[in-house]
């Protein structure tokens, strides 16, 4: 990823190239080495509307396993990127609702099968509906390509229980995204949505609490390098040299925080643990604390 958005670069990120603008991307739609993926939390708003020359990324679909709880393989994953006109020569750019939450979420699953050339537009869809930029109902058609796909590898960037378990343990930093009333223990779900089947709550024992969207400016963008320092790094305590695990109910408001973490500020050693509460709250003596 070569090219830096000047936007972006001002805002003092340690990897800029990872972010695009809405005055970038404004500027090169239609351009044929680009592929812009629409993965929202509302999986109708595509066929609402979407930006030109984008294509639906369903994430109930396109990313999960149907049948057990995990992600696409290697074969399926190849054959979604193809599907879409997507190689190794493109740059793909994602975007979505409610601050990016869950084009993060793609990306981070992106991540997990090697793909390097991938950036989110900061400020997602909002941004760009704000700004009255082009929409379209059009749906694109692209060329299949030959797009050869790694295996999966989820050592680097992925954590499971028992990995949580051990930070736990050692009181290694784990980032709990959530809402407060989550982390408390006073509901086992998010704020204005349903119950999803969590039988306890609370949050892992010595996690901090750092709501995902306190990174996010009002209008969708992430804050600066410099603002993001100060919640992390001066409020929080954290630090590049640390070895960290972020979490939330299933790994999509936590794939944010990676983001943030892993791009803007740099540090090399973050995990998503995707499991999250879902499967840590229903979990036989998977130990618990309550409160703030």
């Amino acid at each position: 990823m070569s090219e830096i958005d000047p936007v972006i670069a001002a805002k003092r990120y340690a990897h800029p190239e990872a972010l695009v603008s809405t005055e970038w991307l404004a500027e090169r739609l239609g351009d044929d080495s680009i592929r812009i993926l629409e993965c929202d939390e509302d999986v109708l708003l595509y066929e609402v509307a979407h930006i030109p020359g984008a294509q639906k990324l369903d994430w109930h679909i396109d990313l999960n396993d149907s049948v057990i709880r995990d992600y696409v393989g290697r074969e399926q994953f190849q054959e979604l990127l193809r599907s879409r006109g997507i190689d190794d020569s493109k740059i793909v750019v994602l975007y979505g609702d409610k601050n990016n939450w869950w084009a993060s979420y793609a990306l981070w699953v992106f991540k997990l099968f090697g793909v390097e050339n991938v950036r989110l537009l900061d400020g997602g869809r909002a941004k760009w509906e704000a700004e009255g930029r082009p929409m379209t109902t059009e749906r694109p058609q692209f060329p299949r390509t030959s797009y050869d796909a790694p295996p999966r590898s989820d050592e680097k960037i992925r954590a499971f229980s028992a990995d949580a378990l051990a930070q736990s343990k050692a009181a290694k930093p784990l980032v709990d995204v959530r809402s407060p009333q989550e982390f408390t223990g006073e509901r086992t779900h998010m704020p204005d949505y349903p119950q999803e089947g969590t039988l306890r709550g609370g949050h892992i024992p010595g996690a901090r609490s750092v709501p995902w969207a306190r990174a996010a400016n009002s209008d969708a963008t992430f804050k600066s390098a410099p603002d993001l320092r100060a919640i992390y790094e001066r409020e929080q305590g954290l630090s590049s040299s640390d070895e960290i695990i972020t979490y939330c109910r299933i790994g999509e408001r936590s794939a944010h925080t990676w983001f943030v973490l892993t791009y803007l500020l740099g540090y090399p050693n973050v995990r998503n643990y995707d499991g999250s509460w879902t499967e840590w709250g229903n979990a036989v003596r998977a130990p618990i604390e309550v409160g703030s």
